[in-house]
């Protein structure tokens, strides 16, 4: 479980990647003129920093350095942090062919960690003091779970059809992102559908057992991370899997990622409700305390890599999981590497690196995508819309071979 440590608290990193990319990769997403990633850094982020200086009672020196971080992503080059920062060398090294640049010439995967990890710095989040360890952005995740509903599948279903809704809630939670919704015109539409389906590939998987051990990499707290934890506790109460574990961030990220004080409160949230949502409360914190579910919150999660680049430990993690599920858009870019692949590039060739079986549950809210037939990809642009990055299509996709 994460603790209220420093971001350099943890000595591994990933250095040279543990898993080479295809000689042939295209180059990164989103750092071209008129490309999305420079769309984030000129619209979003700005926003972003102007939300969290007015929500927040900061001090001169706090708003000083927020009005300067906007300043330096609108017009000025990528500087290091600062020299009390303490994790200052890891940056630094992680950073040495980027510091100097304008923001928008570094790539979008990169630039995109690094903000979050400035935005902090700016705050003070790691400073002891009064405002050490204060969640930036629990103010928009408090209110998003505060109207959420808590929908449990009626256990008269069908077994089949219950753990299809499962996945599927767990699928269109990640629409609820609140990074995305700073600089939108309002939030996602409604569904747009699927635009791959490899849910039966994700059930074949689980069903066939293996080591019994099924990991969960979170995206978002919230609406999305209720879902997840249903989806975790059908898992465990039907036998599906032994053992779960879910991973979260070690610290606040991308506005609305869950981190343990999150999954707190979605316990609680779960306790309050009525009927099953109590019941499952109960048994997913029974769980916690022998040990079949288990929380993790590796440093790596804040990193600016892919999972090319995962340290070795969690690799051996991940090769010893019966299945790990990849929630949302952050992790499916990290997953196939934020670069601008063919969308028709199968994803069990671009995942084939990854040391176990894999599944993503994302909805699309960036430009790289994998794994889409060429009858589909050709309707999807001929409708017009932006349907890789408005939040309204979605995917499973699975790689369960290794």
């Amino acid at each position: 479980m994460a603790g209220r440590t420093d971001p350099g608290s943890d000595p591994r990193e990933p250095a040279a990647p543990g898993f080479a990319l295809p000689p042939d990769a295209p180059e990164p997403l989103g750092n071209g003129p008129g490309g999305y990633g420079r769309r984030v850094l000129r619209e979003r982020t700005p926003t972003l920093i102007t939300e969290v200086r007015d929500r927040h009672p900061y001090g001169p020196g706090q708003r000083r350095a927020l009005d300067a971080l906007r300043e330096e992503i609108a017009s000025g080059a990528m500087r290091p942090l600062g020299e009390g920062a303490p994790d200052r060398a890891r940056w630094d090294r992680w950073g040495a062919a980027y510091f100097g640049r304008p923001w928008a010439d570094v790539p979008f995967l990169w630039w995109e960690s690094y903000f979050y990890r400035r935005l902090l710095e700016a705050v003070e989040f790691f400073t002891p003091g009064p405002w050490f360890w204060v969640d930036p952005f629990e103010y928009w995740k408090t209110a998003e779970l505060r109207d959420a509903t808590v929908a449990v599948p009626a256990h008269r279903r069908p077994a089949a059809d219950e753990r299809q809704a499962l996945l599927l809630a767990s699928l269109w939670g990640n629409q609820a992102d609140l990074g995305f919704l700073f600089g939108a015109a309002g939030g996602p539409a409604a569904s747009g559908g699927l635009v791959a389906d490899d849910g039966a590939l994700v059930w074949s998987a689980l069903d066939a057992g293996g080591p019994d051990h099924v990991a969960v990499v979170a995206d978002n707290a919230g609406r999305e991370l209720l879902a997840d934890l249903l989806l975790i506790d059908h898992l465990l109460h039907t036998g599906l899997a032994a053992r779960v574990t879910l991973h979260l961030k070690p610290h606040p990220y991308y506005v609305s990622d869950a981190t343990t004080a999150d999954l707190v409160a979605c316990l609680r949230h779960l306790a309050a409700a009525d009927g099953e949502a109590a019941a499952v409360e109960r048994r997913l914190s029974e769980t916690i305390g022998t040990g079949r579910l288990r929380l993790r919150a590796h440093a790596f999660f804040c990193a600016p890599w892919s999972y090319h680049h995962m340290p070795a430990d969690l690799a051996e993690e991940f090769g010893g999981r019966t299945l790990t599920i990849m929630k949302g858009d952050l992790n499916y870019r990290r997953l196939v590497g934020d670069l601008a692949w063919p969308p028709t590039t199968p994803f069990a060739e671009v995942t084939a690196y990854f040391p176990g079986p894999v599944a993503a549950l994302r909805t699309l809210k960036s430009d790289v995508v994998t794994g889409v037939d060429a009858a589909t990809l050709s309707s999807l642009d001929a409708s017009g819309g932006d349907w890789r990055t408005s939040g309204t299509h979605g995917l499973i996709q699975a790689r369960v071979s290794t």
